[in-house]
């Protein structure tokens, strides 16, 4: 596998390139947000690791413009700072998945496999095609949602969300059966960024609508479902 690393911490560096390249992947380093942009611009990778504190442009922007290239390799992004709003942050960049310093090696492998797996799957598993419920519709494949005759965006993560919650129609999901799903990962049970996600899929799809489709079960957690009741 052809791995990114934009990182200028040389001990990260060298622990994550020995340990990566003894797996049998091929790592290419950036130690600077401008030209490791360029060459995940420039060349195909399988996975982009991205610090977020780097020099020249830092890990958050580069992000950015990688997705607004239309990019969508999978980004692991790595920083020293864990509050629920630089997590929230990274993963409105674009980044798919987030690892705070320091890190077992083993658990970054681990997110590595999860995280290219994941692109592998979709042509395969999302032959389904279409999850509804009410005039709520979202498309697998398109990656389209729309209610009624209005369309949605939504950011990546957002859609994720979205999509797991319209697979399991009217059965309640905790927030850690949410954060296994969609993020792939173990957040600190501590941290509130399942909640904040609901609150952006509660603006986007249930703001000016009678019918309110995304609910708190209190003590348990959320779940999707058609209902005359303003969510709590």
């Amino acid at each position: 596998m052809k791995l990114l690393l934009i990182e200028d911490e040389p001990s990260v560096i060298s622990v994550i390139q020995r340990s990566l390249t003894a797996s049998g992947h091929e790592i290419t380093v950036a130690m600077d947000g401008q030209s490791g942009l360029q060459m995940a611009l420039n060349h195909a990778f399988d996975i982009i690791i991205l610090d977020l504190m780097i020099p020249v442009i830092n890990g958050m922007e580069v992000c950015r413009k990688v997705r607004n290239a239309q990019l969508s390799t999978p980004i692991l992004m790595l920083t020293a700072l864990q509050t629920t709003e630089n997590i929230v942050s990274g993963l409105d960049a674009g980044a798919d998945d987030y690892m705070t310093k320091p890190f077992k090696l083993a658990e970054l492998e681990a997110r590595i496999r999860t995280l290219t797996r994941r692109g592998k799957e979709p042509e395969k598993e999302r032959v389904e095609g279409v999850l509804t419920i009410g005039d709520l519709m979202l498309d697998k494949i398109s990656k389209k949602v729309n209610r009624g005759s209005r369309s949605i965006e939504l950011t990546a993560t957002e859609f994720r969300l979205l999509e797991f919650l319209l697979t399991n129609t009217n059965r309640v999901l905790n927030r850690m059966e949410i954060l296994e799903n969609v993020w792939d990962i173990n957040f600190n049970l501590g941290t509130n960024v399942v909640d904040v996600y609901i609150n952006y899929l509660r603006k986007k799809i249930d703001k000016n609508h009678e019918i309110k489709l995304i609910h708190t079960v209190f003590g348990m957690g959320y779940v999707i479902r058609q209902a005359y009741e303003d969510p709590k």
